[in-house]
C-alpha cells in the first residue's frame, strides 16, 4: 500500500504515517481529502484506482461526519465515482450530502426521485440546484418540496419544469413572493401560467411579465390599462381634495379616460366621492343631485343615473354591491377602513355571481365584468 500512496502525487507516504501516528477526525479528514482528490487522476493504473476506491468506500463509513464531508466536497465533481458510493454520501446527513447532490454525475434520475420522495427540504434543495434538472425531479421536488425548495428550483434556468409542475406550484405557493418572483424571471413561460401569475404579483412583476413573456394581447391590454387605472386610483388615495378630484375628472373626460373600469375601480376600492363626481359628470347633472340618486334605498335612483351616465349594465350589480357597502358601514373613507371595505365589496359581489371564482383581487373581477360586456356589446352589433 505505501508504494502506491507514493507513487501518487497528492497523498505520500508522509501523509499516512502522519494518519498512523494521529488518528484523530481532523487528520483523517485531511486524509480522505487527499485520496479524494487523487481519486480524479487520470494517471493512476487500474489496480491503484481500484485501491483508492477501497480506501474512499471505508471512509465514507467513519463516524466523523467532518471526514464523510471531505471525501463528498472533493468527490462532488468526479464522473468516475462509484455509484454505490454517489449514492451512499447522497444519503447521508445534509452537510455530507449536499455537494454530491448538488454536483455528481454519477446520480440517475431514479436515485434523485428517491430523496427527493424521502429525504428532507436540505436534500431537496440541494437537487433544486443541480445545473440540469429534469421534468420528472421537477415535478417531484414541486410536490413534495417546501416554499424554499420550490423558490430554488423556479429560480433554477437549467431546471425543466413542466406546465402542469408550474401550475400546481401556483397552486401550493401562490401567495408566496418568493415562488412567484421566481418564476416570473424564468426565461419562459407558458401562457396559462402568465396569465395565473398576472393575479398573484406586484406591479413590478407584472410589467416584467408583459415585457418579458408570450400574454394573449386581451390579458396584455387589461394588464396596461389597470397599470395606468391604478396609479390614478392611488393618487387619489394619497387625499385629494374635492376640487382636485373635480378637477380631475375634468381631464379624464376630455381625453375620454374616464372609463367605466376605472370609474367602478375607484368605488370598489374606496373612493366613492370619486364614483359620484364621476357620475355626474358623464350623465350632466350637479354632483349634489348624484349623491341623492346614488343614496336612494331603492336603488333606482342609482340605476337611473349610471345607465344615463352611458356605463355598462354588466357592472351595475357590482356597482350595486359596492355602494350598498359603503352605505351599510357608513364609510368615511378613512385610510384604515379601506382594506375592510374591499374585503366586504369582494364577498358580497361573489353572492350575487356564482359563477365566479373565489378571490381577493378587484382587478379580476373587473376585468371579468368588462370582457362579458365586450363580448355581449360584439353580439348584440353581430
Amino acid at each position: 500500500m505505501s508504494g502506491f500512496f507514493d507513487g501518487m502525487g497528492t497523498l505520500s507516504k508522509a501523509d499516512i504515517e502522519r494518519l498512523i501516528a494521529d488518528p484523530s477526525p481532523d487528520t483523517r479528514a485531511d486524509t480522505a481529502a487527499k485520496v479524494a482528490r487523487t481519486f480524479g487522476e487520470r494517471t493512476l493504473t487500474d489496480a491503484e484506482r481500484a485501491l483508492a476506491e477501497q480506501v474512499i468506500s471505508l471512509m465514507a463509513r467513519d463516524a466523523e461526519v467532518r471526514v464523510r464531508s471531505a471525501l463528498s466536497q472533493n468527490l462532488k465533481e468526479n464522473p468516475d465515482v462509484p455509484h454505490d458510493l454517489a449514492v451512499r454520501l447522497a444519503k447521508d446527513v445534509a452537510q455530507v450530502a449536499t455537494p454530491i447532490l448538488q454536483f455528481s454525475a454519477a446520480l440517475s434520475d431514479e436515485d434523485l426521485l428517491a430523496i427527493v420522495e424521502s429525504a428532507g427540504q436540505e436534500h431537496q434543495a440541494a437537487v433544486a440546484q443541480r445545473a440540469q434538472v429534469s421534468e420528472a425531479v421537477s415535478s417531484a421536488l414541486v410536490e413534495k418540496g417546501d416554499e424554499t425548495v420550490v423558490g430554488t428550483l423556479m429560480g433554477n434556468a437549467g431546471a425543466a419544469i413542466p406546465e402542469p409542475a408550474m401550475a400546481r406550484a401556483i397552486d401550493r405557493f401562490g401567495d408566496s413572493e418568493t415562488v412567484s418572483t421566481a418564476m416570473v424571471h424564468r426565461p419562459k413561460l407558458p401562457i396559462a401560467i402568465s396569465e395565473r401569475l398576472v393575479a398573484l404579483v406586484s406591479e413590478t412583476l407584472r410589467e416584467h411579465l408583459v415585457t418579458h413573456h408570450e400574454l394573449p394581447p386581451d390579458t396584455a391590454a387589461d394588464l396596461l390599462l389597470q397599470t395606468r387605472e391604478r396609479a390614478l386610483i392611488g393618487m387619489l388615495a394619497e387625499g385629494q381634495s374635492s376640487q382636485d378630484v373635480r378637477s380631475l375628472i375634468a381631464e379624464l373626460h376630455a381625453n375620454g379616460r374616464l372609463t367605466p373600469t376605472l370609474i367602478l375601480r375607484a368605488l370598489c376600492t374606496g373612493d366613492v366621492d370619486f364614483f359620484e363626481c364621476a357620475l355626474a359628470r358623464l350623465a350632466g347633472v350637479p354632483v349634489q343631485n348624484a349623491h341623492q340618486l346614488i343614496s336612494d334605498a331603492g336603488g333606482r335612483g342609482l340605476e337611473a343615473l349610471y345607465i344615463r351616465g352611458g356605463q355598462p349594465k354588466e357592472m351595475l350589480p357590482m356597482v350595486r354591491a359596492a355602494v350598498d357597502v359603503a352605505n351599510e358601514l357608513e364609510y368615511d373613507g378613512l385610510p384604515g377602513d379601506r382594506p375592510r371595505f374591499v374585503e366586504v365589496v369582494i364577498e358580497r359581489v361573489l353572492t350575487r355571481f356564482e359563477d365566479m371564482a373565489e378571490t381577493d383581487d378587484v382587478d379580476w373581477l373587473i376585468t371579468r365584468l368588462s370582457r362579458a360586456q365586450a363580448a355581449q356589446d360584439g353580439a348584440s352589433r353581430a
